[in-house]
């Protein structure tokens, strides 16, 4: 007989447990000396022990509880392809801002079950923020407490506040006029956010998030998270987000077609 699936409870407990075995790990080392490695070709895409150490401790986490869960990591290879549980964790999303000192970096762990987003966390330990979702909602826990996240609704994309991590992840002509045209339709732009953006759009703080260039393990948390506060995440195109590349989110239905609009305009 086949061995039934964990409840969502106990898996969300579990990546909690992760977040915070990741923390053990790179918060002593947050604002201290570090070697930093250049993986990048043309830009600037840091690496430190940091990544490398919490992508470890969580990797041989999950390798001790559910041995036959996937596992993709941004710092290491594939493990367990074909499984019906995988996890995509990204230990420090934000190396820039980390290795800067600035306390926008967090760790994603995300968890898909039969191919389908299914569990997200976002966890920013120096701040002393979790951002979750599973089936059962998406909630911001901090020092205020746990709240019920969900989105706000900005009629328009001329009333709307949209974030991104950074111009230079457009990287095409092509990527780098629909980020112009979506400055041009939107309030104003806050850059820096990393996932943070799209914790803060289900937070009801911000209105649109627009990136480029993502791998899965940068979006998979994410998408819980923001679906289950309301809001809307898919590709540029409006297809499936969670194998990353050019990805969209909005508070609202009525956002997200006017941003795809102006997107593929």
């Amino acid at each position: 007989m086949a061995a039934s699936s964990p409840p969502s409870a106990e898996l969300l407990a579990f990546a909690r447990h992760l977040g915070d075995a990741a923390a053990a790990v790179t918060l002593p080392l947050f604002r201290s000396p570090l070697v930093i490695d250049n993986k990048g070709e043309e830009l600037f895409d840091p690496v430190t022990e940091a990544d490398r150490d919490a992508e470890m401790a969580i990797r041989a986490l999950i390798a001790e509880r559910y041995p036959t869960h996937g596992i993709v990591g941004e710092e290491f290879e594939q493990d367990n392809k074909t499984a019906q549980f995988t996890w995509h964790i990204d230990p420090i999303d934000g190396t820039r801002a980390f290795v800067t000192g600035l306390p926008t970096w967090a760790t994603l762990i995300g968890l898909q079950r039969d191919d389908e987003p299914y569990i997200g966390l976002m966890h920013q330990p120096f701040v002393g923020e979790r951002f979750f979702a599973s089936p059962e909602g998406a909630f911001l826990e901090n020092s205020r407490g746990v709240q019920k996240l969900a989105v706000r609704s900005a009629d328009t994309l001329a009333e709307s506040v949209m974030a991104s991590t950074s111009p230079e992840i457009f990287r095409s002509e092509a990527e780098a006029a629909c980020l112009s045209r979506l400055r041009a339709a939107t309030h104003t732009i806050r850059y820096g956010t990393d996932a943070y953006g799209y914790c803060l759009l289900a937070a009801g703080c911000i209105d649109l998030v627009v990136e480029a260039n993502l791998a899965s393990y940068d979006v998979m948390a994410v998408i819980p998270i923001v679906r289950q506060a309301g809001g809307v995440i898919t590709t540029w195109s409006g297809g499936d987000p969670q194998h990353g590349g050019a990805v969209v989110a909005a508070a609202n239905e009525r956002l997200h077609a006017e941003a795809l609009s102006v997107i593929n305009g």
